[in-house]
């Protein structure tokens, strides 16, 4: 049976933070963070959280953000004060509002071929956000953990999302940018996935991967599921 539907991950897939919000609270004191500081962060938060996702199944994107400002703090000790406020701002969906060039593009091409979905840990207000960006019209559901009630790897996100196009887990692919999270969540009720990953965080790790939206229409016909 062949891939009739592909659902997304939100942040860090399609749509990315908008550093003047989410980072507001260290520009308000004049610091500014490197921008390999930001992606070693990433990678950092990433491979954290996937190395310890069987002892904490339920906090996921609280660990994942106390990790990744830790880490993107760690040269900057005096300002951590500032995490609480640094992860308020990041979870807040409004402040991922950078969407690449060429997104819509590809997303339109994918359409052409695949039914679009997108199953995203958020605040309840993703759909407000797609509406906003002009996205949403590209894909048929949007199911945020802030309405479902419980987060990814969850199964049970994984399964209303499945349920509100009716496919089947073996039809659908999941493509979202944390092992642990995304990944292994989607294989769980058995979908297909794979990795964004735009960090090169999991080169080395052997996971089915790509780095851009433009990757995935070639990754998908030569798959072998």
């Amino acid at each position: 049976m062949g891939v009739r539907a592909i659902f997304f991950d939100a942040g860090n897939t399609l749509v990315f933070a908008d550093r003047e919000k989410t980072l507001a609270p260290l520009l308000s004191r004049g610091v500014k963070i490197p921008a390999e500081t930001i992606s070693s962060a990433e990678r950092a938060a990433r491979r954290f959280r996937d190395a310890n996702a069987a002892s904490d199944p339920q906090h996921t994107d609280q660990q994942y953000w106390d990790i990744y400002y830790e880490e993107l703090l760690a040269k900057f000790p005096e300002h951590r004060d500032l995490i609480p406020d640094l992860i308020a701002s990041t979870r807040n969906s409004q402040n991922w509002e950078f969407v690449p060039p060429g997104t819509r593009e590809e997303l339109q091409k994918l359409r052409n071929r695949y039914r679009l979905a997108i199953i995203s840990n958020s605040d309840g207000r993703m759909a407000d956000l797609f509406v906003r960006l002009g996205l949403a019209e590209l894909f048929e559901t949007i199911t945020d953990s802030g309405k479902v009630g419980v987060q990814k790897p969850h199964p049970d996100i994984f399964r209303a999302a499945l349920q509100s196009l009716n496919v089947q887990p073996e039809e659908s692919v999941y493509i979202g940018d944390v092992y642990s999270i995304d990944y292994a969540g989607a294989r769980g009720v058995g979908m297909h996935a794979i990795v964004m990953d735009p960090f090169g965080t999991y080169t080395q790790n052997g996971v089915p991967r790509v780095t851009k939206l433009s990757e995935i229409a070639r990754f998908l016909e030569s798959a072998s599921w």
